[in-house]
């Protein structure tokens, strides 16, 4: 169901209105660009966009080869945005990547100090490529630089540079010698974004993009003062009163403790999303109207972001898996039965 007041820019100041405009201008060249090298995944990008303008972190779930590492990096130059990839594996330390005090000479002769050394989380887009190859410990300094925007070292604070934001690769396959990370650390993810395997025609299409001679050049479609600009429109973004409700009500109804819950979730969700799922639920859909050129929020980003919000927050038991239901099975149909309880 759309707003009307949607395409009204009324209620919004005039800049705000002219904001909005130049974010949908800026997204249309920012893919245009992309799809020089990358082939398809729209809606990858898209997500990934959601979560940098509503200043929330993205864990990308796929298979090796689907370019999810050339994708992050590609999205950094388009922004002229710092850009780190950190490889994780069984013997990453946390101070492999926050950083570390080395001892230097200093200009007295004889004397030496302790200089902190910028670790590779000192960057505007961090990749954290295979997190769960490193153990809890390494993992911990990571979300909690995420969390925080900073670093302690030695009794000191070193912010982190912004725009902030961290994408996480999971490597769905292969889980022998990993440590995944538990549901409480997940949900310090905005989104879980799923990348596919391309179609036959966009297959096609990569193979020929790939194995010639030149590949397209980038070109910066906006800096990090932009994307901070941006963010802060988002948060002005207006929300009608009943889709507040409807985030409310969608996430309470995913815990099969909560008297709301309908029968058939009982039987097969052990645990249900918290209240930072309310939160990114909202700001994920001020996000989505904002880049589509909507001057407010509408049901159809809420229904748009609702499945990469909740998929890592609903914990499903054995009988959802023997019947074959996913978590993305289980929020289209909690989804519809929420929207049609809501619009009565």
């Amino acid at each position: 169901m759309t707003d009307p007041a949607a395409s009204s820019p009324s209620h919004l100041p005039q800049d705000d209105v002219a904001a909005i405009q130049s974010l949908r201008d800026t997204y249309d060249q920012l893919r245009g660009e992309l799809a020089k090298v990358i082939v398809g995944q729209e809606a990858v990008i898209e997500q990934l966009m959601l979560c940098l303008l509503a200043k929330g972190h993205g864990l990308l779930m796929g298979v090796p080869g689907l370019a999810k590492t050339l994708l992050v990096s590609a999205l950094a130059d388009t922004l002229h945005l710092g850009f780190n990839r950190i490889q994780f594996t069984p013997d990453l330390m946390p101070a492999d990547i926050t950083g570390t005090d080395i001892l230097q000479e200093t200009d007295q002769p004889g004397r030496r100090s302790f200089e902190f050394i910028r670790g590779p989380i000192f960057a505007n887009i961090v990749l954290a490529d295979e997190i769960n190859r490193a153990p809890a410990k390494t993992q911990s300094a990571l979300l909690e630089a995420m969390q925080e925007h900073k670093v302690t070292a030695l009794g000191k604070t070193f912010p982190l540079d912004q725009p902030f934001f961290v994408l996480a690769t999971q490597n769905p396959v292969e889980q022998e010698g990993t440590y995944p990370l538990p549901e409480a650390q997940l949900d310090r993810f905005m989104f879980l974004i799923h990348v596919d395997y391309p179609s036959e025609e966009e297959e096609l299409e990569i193979a020929k993009a790939t194995t010639g001679a030149t590949r397209g050049q980038l070109e910066t479609v906006l800096d990090a003062e932009g994307v901070m600009r941006f963010q802060e429109l988002v948060r002005r973004l207006p929300v009608p009163d009943h889709l507040y409700q409807l985030a409310v009500t969608l996430v309470r109804r995913t815990r099969p403790a909560e008297a709301s819950a309908p029968d058939w979730l009982r039987r097969v969700v052990t645990w249900g999303a918290g209240p930072r799922a309310v939160q990114y639920l909202v700001l994920g859909a001020k996000a989505r109207a904002a880049l589509h050129g909507s001057f407010v929020v509408r049901e159809e980003d809420l229904e748009a972001v609702a499945a990469p919000v909740l998929n890592h927050r609903i914990l499903t038991n054995f009988t959802a898996q023997s019947e074959g239901l996913s978590t993305r099975t289980i929020v289209d149909r909690l989804f519809a039965e929420v929207s049609d309880s809501v619009n009565r």
